[in-house]
């Protein structure tokens, strides 16, 4: 006797149907007026079958139905407790829990509801792969959301990548789900997704948590909760904080490029132990990248020598190709496997919070690649990405865009800007190419590009995609960063959302950037006729809240590395790098700069090798890195520069125009007291003695910071450690400085008010 008909079995065979726990599993009949089990079975690679009842200890034969691959077998009981089965394969005999006998959806109505609409803020909890229990059975749930494919299945080790043998039941929502029985943490696996004519699409999870090291493109089961956090009080303390008004100092990272280890050294394991490690950087023979854990032992103490705040690293999701520098995402839920496990890049962040420094992290919304395996055509479908290539496709870039209007597309990115706070911890994120995203004709040529509704250019979609993440980061994780690198003049990035602004809290000053580089690669002599380029920041600096950057992107593709952009002798090479730095730090707004600057590399950033490390045996470079860490620490140490960065109260001119000497001069005040510092910058080799400015009290001002100091390779000219006031006005201030100006050098001074007390009380 069968109880299924042939064509509900080649529904099962040719992976036809979308709900398979209707055929499989087991199902409560009636038989001759008596209620019985029938449990069903596809196993393509088995000859026989039984049914084992642990339980009772017995097991029962299952008889081929239609097909010598189908089985199924009627058990006269009215309860089925969990079963097995068990099957023959060749000459080997397994037994095994029925994936189809755990009928027990992850995802409840108000889940699949919120996802539907873009509000599941939480939606990797429930989508990807998530270790659970069934009816006392440990497993893994898989969801994966595929609407449009025919059919899809989960495949693995545990299945020999057999698409046949673990078929997923689609909700009415487009969400596939499955739990298989028995499966652990470090599984390997992938969906297979059929479209409706047939094709086959091997495809990484969008929300897996790990990804096999490439070119391996599977995902591999992960539990992000095992590991132990010790970062509560740096938690606790950045809820409190307004990074606004705090120091932020930004060392910019590329993981796989900052240092390599040789292939011979073994690699640091959690638990102290080592291991070989034959990860191999592709044009570095003999080398290897360094885990999450010795970039910990080795990058963290770096930067906390330096003084810089936090530590900004290139992307870090995971991507197929090391030339991408990261900016080509497949797994944007899974930190790349080059460097680790996940709970290897929990423990770099958890290692960077106990020496009280922050970590940003690159985010790529704007667009991801083409590769197979990745988001592009998920489910046979422009699914994640536009159809339409004129709005759905960066020609430049070789990339697709995302479809910000799709609601489950706009969730799977909002939530994934949170997932990394929430499972990493980490304090901000700095968003790609913001440009690209804001403008629909960005990088397009007349005629290749749609307008939005009202015929403009701008991708309002993206507008409020992007303000919805801002509002979401703030809200969950306040003391956070945001921060866009958008190279345009939209108004308002950095304004909150309830202002009509993009909701970032600091967005880079690119303006800024061309325009120290335009100057300082000039000859001195021609800066006199090129102030504006010093000066003009600060007309338009109060309309965002600005980081001023140096990043990656200026040493890299022929524009040389930044002390090769500077003119002169060697010697005058490094005083530019130093007066413009200097200027940096003294000029309102955040920072950040790119490794390899902080010892004047020469050669142009290259992702496949090491930083030029060897230059440090020689003084100039040496020094150099003396005067960033002086620099930072200077910074840190003084209110006055960093926390009325975007207050018009906390930056005032003494004198912006004398263009003849190429020398400027300022005032920084600190927002909580009436402390105040001073910098006067002369931009040329020639020095210049008893130079006067105005200053607003009288007094003794101590020379804080002389970037021609001889510690950092300059002349050592200056100011004998500070200079009394004398009483002649200047510069619409009562009292003045005789300053000794060094060459191309920036002075910060300082009024003492103890030691100007004390003389006045001898007085």
């Amino acid at each position: 006797m069968t109880t299924i008909a042939p064509e509900q079995v080649n529904s099962i065979i040719w992976n036809q149907h979308h709900d398979p726990f209707e055929i499989l599993g087991s199902h409560q009949i009636e038989k001759d007026g008596k209620s019985v089990w029938v449990v069903r079975a596809y196993l393509p690679t088995a000859s026989a079958a039984w049914v084992v009842l642990p339980e009772e200890r017995k097991e029962q034969e299952m008889q081929s139905v239609h097909d010598p691959h189908f089985f199924e077998c009627i058990i006269n009981t009215e309860e089925l407790a969990n079963y097995q089965l068990k099957v023959k394969e060749e000459d080997q005999e397994r037994v095994f829990y029925d994936a189809y006998a755990f009928n027990s959806p992850k995802l409840t109505e108000f889940d699949l509801h919120l996802f539907n609409e873009g509000n599941h803020h939480r939606i990797y909890e429930k989508l990807g792969a998530h270790t659970a229990e069934v009816k006392g059975v440990k497993g893994v749930y898989f969801a994966v959301w595929a609407p449009n494919a025919r059919n899809a299945s989960v495949l693995g080790d545990f299945n020999k990548w057999d698409g046949r043998k673990h078929q997923m039941r689609k909700g009415p929502t487009g969400v596939w789900e499955l739990f298989i029985p028995e499966l652990e943490v470090g599984t390997h696996y992938k969906y297979e997704i059929k479209n409706f004519e047939g094709h086959i699409y091997e495809k990484s999870d969008p929300y897996g948590f790990a990804q096999e090291v490439r070119p391996k493109t599977a995902s591999i089961v992960t539990d992000l909760d095992s590991y132990k956090w010790d970062d509560s009080e740096w938690m606790e303390k950045r809820r409190h904080n307004d990074p606004l008004s705090q120091p932020v100092s930004v060392y910019e990272v590329h993981l796989g490029s900052w240092l390599h280890a040789g292939t011979d050294e073994p690699s640091i394991l959690p638990d102290g132990t080592s291991e070989p490690v034959v990860q191999v950087s592709e044009l570095k023979t003999g080398a290897r990248f360094l885990t999450y854990r010795e970039l910990a032992a080795k990058l963290i103490p770096y930067v906390k020598e330096l003084g810089y705040t936090h530590i900004e690293m290139l992307p870090v999701a995971e991507h197929p190709f090391d030339g991408s520098w990261g900016y080509q995402v497949t797994g944007y839920y899974a930190p790349t496997s080059r460097f680790g496990s996940p709970e290897d890049f929990m423990y770099f962040v958890d290692e960077c919070h106990r020496n009280d420094i922050g970590v940003l992290v690159d985010w790529v919304p704007g667009h991801f690649p083409k590769d197979g395996h990745g988001l592009a055509f998920f489910d046979g479908t422009h699914l994640y990405e536009h159809a339409d290539p004129r709005k759905g496709e960066h020609k430049e870039w070789g990339t697709l865009v995302f479809n910000y209007s799709r609601h489950e597309v706009r969730n799977f990115l909002t939530a994934n800007a949170l997932f990394w706070f929430d499972k990493y911890h980490i304090d901000g994120i700095r968003v790609d190419a913001v440009a690209s995203m804001l403008y629909l004709d960005y990088c397009r040529e007349p005629g290749t590009w749609v307008t939005n509704e009202y015929g403009g250019r701008e991708n309002l979609e993206a507008v409020e995609f992007i303000r919805s993440v801002n509002h979401l980061i703030f809200s969950y994780f306040p003391g956070s960063l945001s921060i866009a690198e958008e190279s345009t003049s939209w108004p308002m990035v950095s304004w909150p959302t309830y202002t009509g602004g993009l909701g970032f809290n600091l967005k880079w000053n690119m303006g800024w950037m061309h325009d120290m580089l335009d100057y300082f690669s000039m000859d001195p002599w021609f800066r006199q006729f090129h102030q504006n380029n010093l000066t003009f920041s600060m007309w338009y600096h109060h309309s965002e809240n600005f980081m001023l950057a140096l990043s990656h992107d200026e040493v890299v593709h022929g524009k040389s590395n930044i002390i090769g952009k500077m003119p002169g002798d060697r010697w005058q090479k490094f005083a530019n790098v130093r007066c413009l730095f200097a200027y940096m730090f003294a000029h309102p707004g955040k920072k950040t700069m790119f490794m390899s600057m902080e010892f004047g590399q020469w050669s142009e950033w290259n992702v496949w090798a090491d930083l030029e490390w060897n230059l440090m045996q020689f003084e100039p470079h040496e020094q150099l890195k003396i005067f960033f860490k002086d620099l930072n620490k200077l910074y840190r140490n003084e209110p006055a520069l960093y926390t009325q960065d975007f207050e018009e109260a906390g930056f005032q001119w003494i004198d912006c125009s004398d263009n003849r000497h190429s020398v400027i001069s300022f005032i920084r005040r600190d927002k909580d007291s009436d402390s105040f510092v001073v910098a006067v910058c002369n931009f040329t080799p020639q020095p210049h003695s008893h130079y006067r400015i105005g200053v607003p009290e009288a007094g003794f001002y101590t020379e804080l910071f002389n970037s021609d100091a001889r510690e950092y390779g300059g002349s050592n000219m200056g100011n004998l450690g500070g200079k009394w006031t004398d009483n002649w006005s200047m510069h619409s201030q009562e009292y003045s400085l005789d300053l000794c100006l060094p060459p191309l050098g920036v002075l910060v001074l300082k009024l003492d008010k103890n030691k100007t007390a004390e003389v006045m009380e001898e007085e």
